[in-house]
């Protein structure tokens, strides 16, 4: 069998299931913890800190809502205003080659945060894919969480 040292990992492995919501806590915290980019009047963006590659966003309302048929108009406009300026703020820093960006909604469709909506924003690539993730399901990010978000919080005041 082989092995992968991902020390980081133990954190989520330690972490108290079903307790507060990350996206809830992110939204309040005052000191701009738990990566986040910006907050927006109802959204912010946050990195998501195990990214399935360099630079994945999460894209979220600040009220915990779990579907967006529940969002009121101006949230939803927020929403995707608040995907465009991360967007953006990838483009500036990373220079992508293209994204994948979605939703999962609810367990059965891939959602590991079902109660708390939130757009998924990952950059890539092309060759990104490589042979790590097909021959050994593991994949690698070339690039510290803090480094990266370091860089996008500087390129988001500069722009704002």
């Amino acid at each position: 069998m082989d092995r992968l040292w991902a020390p980081w990992r133990i954190n989520y492995i330690k972490a108290r299931k079903g307790g507060k919501c990350i996206f809830c806590k992110a939204g309040r915290d005052p000191k701009g913890g738990d990566y986040v980019i910006f907050r927006s009047r109802h959204c912010l963006a946050v990195l998501n800190i195990f990214p399935y590659n360099n630079g994945h966003i999460m894209v979220s309302p600040r009220r915990h809502v779990a579907d967006i048929s529940r969002l009121n108009k101006e949230e939803a406009l927020d929403l995707f205003r608040s995907l465009n300026r991360a967007k953006k703020l990838l483009e500036k820093i990373m220079r992508p080659e293209g994204y994948n960006i979605g939703m999962n909604i609810q367990k059965s469709a891939g959602a590991g945060i079902t109660g708390h909506l939130h757009i998924h924003i990952v950059p890539r690539w092309t060759g990104d894919t490589n042979f790590m993730p097909v021959t050994s399901d593991t994949r690698v990010i070339c690039q510290s969480l803090e480094e990266l978000h370091k860089l996008l919080k500087n390129a988001d005041s500069k722009t704002n």
